[in-house]
């Protein structure tokens, strides 16, 4: 019987134990790319773990199995860059509590105030801005209610807010935390009932322009909009001009559509605006390195024995098949 080859292709980010890499299929052959994987590579390759350019996959013809390190599958379900049958399988669970800790540090900070203060300590300004807020007492609306959404409302119903969750599907059942489920297609009856709005949905075709100037107009006029899923979820020109305009209260983003967001775009300059160039669930959290080394090797280790893997997603919808 043939060795399964498989190819590692990670960032230089990611420090893994190539022993214990091995140690998950003692039988199969590794190869190791420490940078850009050749097409000899990718040609030989019957496992692929890390993230290989898309455009250089149309050489994986005998690819049984990808593992991105990546939650966002979203630049591999495109029709043609995998061969039919390959599995694919994604980090999700890994980053919700550093994107989840992220949200709550947002909120707080718009919440609070802080962007204004920022301004005024460069401008060695001692004012204060007036009234603020707290969670206590508010309700957000958490669009997305996987890792990351649910991370998120575990930590804004500690703070004493009220949690309305809103998922692709109906839910099985409802958490302590969540006050209330609803599906996507009730989307715009809650809007108007939130303090803060966050997403974080993948990039598919039902999540493209979700938030546009439509769903901006029924926001309460202080409410807060965090994004951290990806940028196209958001109308981005809309939500510009909401802004400017004072419709809305401020808004958090993490992901932009352009992204990178170019240098002239008014967004940069919107009131109460924070912009981070997407590391809400970076490796530059040590922490989430290693839970995404932890999906590998568990799934090695499923593989090398035939049990069914963990995150594997649906090519058709991008999300997990056991997700949201």
């Amino acid at each position: 019987m043939k060795k399964q080859t498989i190819l590692i292709d990670f960032p230089e980010e990611f420090r893994a134990d190539h022993e214990k890499l091995q140690r998950c299929i003692p039988d199969a052959e590794f190869m190791y790319a420490g940078t850009e994987p050749d097409t000899t590579m990718l040609a030989a390759a019957d496992i692929i773990v890390g993230l290989p350019r898309p455009d250089l996959l149309k050489n994986t013809r005998q690819l049984k199995w990808l593992q991105i390190l990546s939650a966002g599958a979203d630049r591999y379900v495109v029709p043609g860059i995998l061969p039919e049958d390959t599995i694919l399988t994604n980090a999700t669970g890994a980053y919700g509590k550093s994107m989840g800790e992220f949200m709550i540090c947002a909120v707080l900070s718009l919440m609070l105030d802080f962007p204004h203060y920022r301004d005024n300590q460069k401008k060695h300004v001692w004012k204060n801005s007036g009234n603020v807020r707290h969670i206590a007492g508010t309700t957000a609306l958490v669009i997305g209610f996987g890792n990351i959404g649910r991370e998120f409302a575990v930590r804004y119903k500690a703070l004493g807010g009220r949690i309305i969750g809103v998922k692709r599907t109906p839910a099985k059942e409802k958490p302590d935390y969540a006050d209330e489920l609803h599906t996507i297609d009730e989307l715009d009856s809650l809007i108007p009932r939130a303090d803060v709005i966050t997403l974080s949905v993948p990039s598919t075709k039902e999540t493209a322009q979700l938030f546009g100037a439509e769903q901006l107009s029924r926001m309460k006029s202080g409410a807060l909009l965090v994004n951290v899923g990806r940028g196209t979820a958001v109308d981005t020109t809309a939500l510009s001009d909401a802004l400017y305009a004072g419709k809305i209260g401020g808004a958090a983003l993490d992901v932009t559509a352009p992204e990178p967001l170019p240098a002239g775009h008014p967004l940069w300059d919107a009131p109460r605006t924070i912009i981070t160039p997407h590391v809400s669930g970076g490796w530059e959290v040590p922490e989430n390195t290693g839970r995404v080394l932890e999906i590998v090797y568990e799934n090695l280790r499923r593989y090398a024995q035939g049990q069914p893997l963990l995150n594997v997603v649906d090519r058709k919808t991008g999300y997990c098949v056991s997700g949201n």
